[in-house]
């Protein structure tokens, strides 16, 4: 038996939302999946997208991605598509069902934490549902991260 390669070459993190982790406190995540026209998708594996002042929301029985920005593609001139515009994004009816709760019942907000192509190509989103963070919790974040940071640091010079 030939053995699997430990890194895909098709799996590839496209945009990342890193200050979502810092602003928010992610109590669960989920991977969905995202309607996008043509121009869109090539657009993505040239790596010209930003999620970072995005927000995914429950309209009218759907998921929806707002305000997120994939670069125009150059070759596209005709049929190209909207930069801003809002995009589906596809989770079972049990899984919506879940986010609308979390989003009008208990005060949570959907965030978009990563936009990659998984391992057969497909553009796959992750949002998680996160509660906002205070001024106070943020800096205790900082300072346990920082401690970390101390102590690996110590045993790696004294150990």
């Amino acid at each position: 038996m030939a053995k699997k390669p430990k890194t895909d070459p098709n799996y590839k993190v496209i945009a990342e939302n890193r200050r979502a982790r810092y602003d928010y406190a992610i109590e669960d995540d989920l991977e969905c999946g995202i309607i996008l026209q043509g121009s869109e998708v090539k657009s993505l594996r040239e790596g010209g997208s930003n999620i970072a002042e995005s927000y995914a929301a429950v309209d009218e029985g759907e998921l929806w991605l707002v305000n997120s920005y994939i670069a125009p593609y150059a070759q596209a001139k005709t049929w190209g598509h909207e930069e801003r515009r809002r995009r589906k994004l596809l989770v079972s009816k049990k899984e919506l069902s879940k986010l609308w709760n979390a989003t009008q019942r208990q005060g949570m907000t959907l965030v978009p934490l990563v936009i990659y192509f998984n391992h057969k190509g497909i553009v796959k989103l992750k949002i998680g549902i996160a509660k906002g963070k205070k001024t106070q919790d943020k800096r205790a974040t900082e300072a346990k991260r920082d401690w970390q940071k101390q102590k690996a640091r110590l045993l790696r010079d004294r150990g």
